[in-house]
């Protein structure tokens, strides 16, 4: 298990005035330079992240790193896997803490907007140690909650594996299973040759983050059961 810390968020003011499309030499462009600032000074991202062999299986659970997850379409996934790296990457609480934003909406939406630069570091940083590390070769990843077929309920299995996740990277579930700092993100990447989004069998429309098509055959083919 290693806590990723230290993990550089560059905030760069040229980059955030065409993010935003704020005029530079503006007042909003000082304001936004100001804002910039203090959260370049304490963003502090995180992320927790372990190595984890594959125990007992069935044709909807898997077992690694003393947990049982149930979902039919990890379980699909992961039946060529022998090894999987659950992890927990966050923009750090440092960023939520960062006072005289309330009631702007401007400046409440930059900072929300700088948080999700700080969880993308996070993020790649997880992903750069395990390749760097383990060499697993091609990786998909899923998290909880981001189907039906696994529950965000089951955030508290994933969360197990590290122990006190709050104590290591200052991350915690609320009752209704959700993180705090809410710009903070959990799941498994794995290794696979066949490369698969949780989007593909996602049919909401008009999803900001969607990253593949949602293909309506592709449960038939793949996940559903034989009878």
């Amino acid at each position: 298990m290693e806590v990723l810390a230290n993990i550089p968020a560059e905030l760069k003011l040229n980059d955030l005035l065409r993010r935003f499309r704020v005029e530079p030499r503006s007042a909003d462009a000082e304001e936004l330079a100001a804002l910039a600032e203090r959260a370049q000074e304490v963003a502090n991202p995180k992320a927790i992240v372990d190595t984890c062999y594959v125990g007992s299986r069935t044709n909807n659970t898997v077992e690694f790193g003393g947990v049982e997850l149930t979902s039919r379409v990890l379980a699909v996934n992961l039946e060529d896997a022998h090894r999987v790296f659950p992890y927990i990457a966050t923009c750090g609480r440092e960023l939520d803490e960062i006072a005289g934003v309330e009631g702007d909406p401007i400046k409440e939406y930059w900072l929300d907007e700088m948080r999700i630069i700080a969880l993308g570091a996070a993020s790649a940083a997880v992903r750069e140690h395990i390749e760097r590390n383990y060499r697993p070769g091609k990786m998909s990843s899923m998290s909880p909650g981001s189907l039906e077929d696994w529950p965000i309920t089951q955030q508290e299995q994933l969360f197990s594996v590290f122990g006190d996740v709050q104590e290591k990277i200052g991350v915690r579930l609320t009752d209704s299973y959700l993180m705090v700092p809410i710009k903070s993100v959990s799941g498994l990447h794995f290794p696979t040759e066949i490369s698969f989004e949780s989007c593909q069998l996602c049919p909401r429309e008009g999803c900001p983050g969607r990253r593949a098509p949602y293909d309506e055959r592709l449960w038939q083919e793949r996940y559903a059961e034989s009878a």
